[in-house]
């Protein structure tokens, strides 16, 4: 009799999680959901935090410049200019005199100046994830980190896309693929910057946008940019979801992992795709001197790893215009052991096009932005 109870009890609890999940995904069907559980743009912490203060998140007395960048379609993305420590200690008695100034005033500031008017300057555009805003979580120790390469050169500008933190308009994969494109227009023609001076660096989501916004420029002016680094990347969205998981605790679609079709019904109705797979391999090919990194961490459990393995395979591919297949790019690549660092594969066709992924053991999902693996990625592109 007990047992009995115990069963029915079991049956309907069972019962009862997959109707919550049936509903969960049902939902998720919906745009308005899939917006605000892909970008998570509303979930920040604007409420105690003053983004126009930079100085709470450690920087010292105007080394963090906001700035209101335009697009074309009639939004303003809120961004930082975070000028390099040693470039701020040789420049601080101008910068510490400045008056505090609007983000709609940027070019008259001091970083401005030494953004534009210095032919050494070089220029890191970062590319966040999803939620947040420019000074969430670890984000503001990565551009520290970034910099500190060449802390007399190295600037880093990063953006909140549209409806994230104080920028307008509302998240969508045209809108921040747009919002990638107008920053990128932003440094070459108002702070002068030319290309070869620029590299791109995207994690998780921002990885999408850099790799759209790499390929755009390739594919509609022939402008290619110094490097372009991944960190966390993902092939493309329907393949992530199949194994993701929100926090490692909540599945989307890997409970369906049985029953395909069903996973593929689903997935039908993403409104925003995301493949940056496909548009790595048109990067490549339209390329005549890509500089390619991918960077991710074995004990990543937001983003397996093996899309790194996926995009680098697909990329080198792309170089051959006969095509290459696994066992003939696993026969010609580079690679080196890193020991507890992991190790560093690369690809290089002619000299011209260079592509790398570097697998390391730690790092996570987030923290691998603050690693020095990143700084001296950025800075071997420079130096090129």
């Amino acid at each position: 009799m007990a047992r009995n109870i115990s069963l029915k009890q079991a049956y309907w609890f069972l019962a009862a999680c997959g109707a919550l999940y049936v509903t969960f995904i049902s939902i998720l069907c919906t745009s308005w959901a899939q917006k605000h559980a892909l970008y998570v743009h509303k979930l920040h912490t604007l409420w105690w935090h003053d983004l126009n203060k930079p100085e709470q998140f450690g920087f010292l007395k105007n080394q963090v410049q906001p700035l209101h960048i335009p697009t074309p379609d009639g939004e303003f993305l809120y961004a930082w200019h975070i000028v390099p420590i040693a470039k701020y200690i040789a420049n601080e008695e101008r910068l510490i005199e400045q008056q505090t100034i609007s983000a709609a005033q940027f070019k008259d500031s001091v970083g401005f100046d030494l953004l534009s008017k210095d032919q050494n300057s070089r220029l890191v555009i970062n590319f966040h994830g999803n939620a947040g805003t420019v000074a969430q979580g670890w984000r503001t120790d990565a551009y520290r980190s970034l910099s500190s390469g060449a802390p007399d050169q190295i600037h880093v500008l990063a953006i909140d896309y549209r409806g994230f933190g104080l920028s307008t308009g509302t998240p969508d994969e045209q809108g921040l693929i747009t919002d990638g494109i107008a920053t990128v227009q932003w440094a070459i023609d108002v702070a002068k910057i030319p290309p070869e001076r620029i590299v791109l660096v995207g994690q998780s989501l921002g990885t999408a946008v850099a790799a759209a916004v790499a390929e755009h420029f390739v594919r509609v002016s022939q402008v290619e940019f110094a490097g372009v680094v991944l960190i966390a990347p993902f092939s493309d969205l329907p393949t992530l979801l199949l194994t993701y998981s929100i926090k490692g605790l909540i599945p989307i679609l890997s409970p369906l992992r049985p029953y395909p079709r069903l996973q593929r019904f689903f997935s039908g109705f993403l409104r925003d795709t995301w493949n940056t797979s496909s548009r790595i391999t048109n990067l490549v090919r339209k390329s005549q001197k890509v500089n390619l990194h991918l960077i991710h961490s074995k004990d990543d459990f937001d983003i397996s790893w093996k899309h790194s393995e996926s995009l680098f395979y697909a990329a080198a591919n792309a170089t051959s215009t006969s095509g290459l297949s696994i066992k003939q790019i696993e026969a010609v690549k580079l690679r080196k052991d890193l020991h507890e660092g992991g190790s560093l594969e690369s690809w290089n066709s002619d000299g011209m096009k260079k592509i790398s992924k570097q697998i390391v053991r730690y790092g996570g999902h987030n923290r691998i932005t603050t690693y020095p693996c990143i700084a001296r990625t950025v800075q071997h592109i420079f130096e090129q």
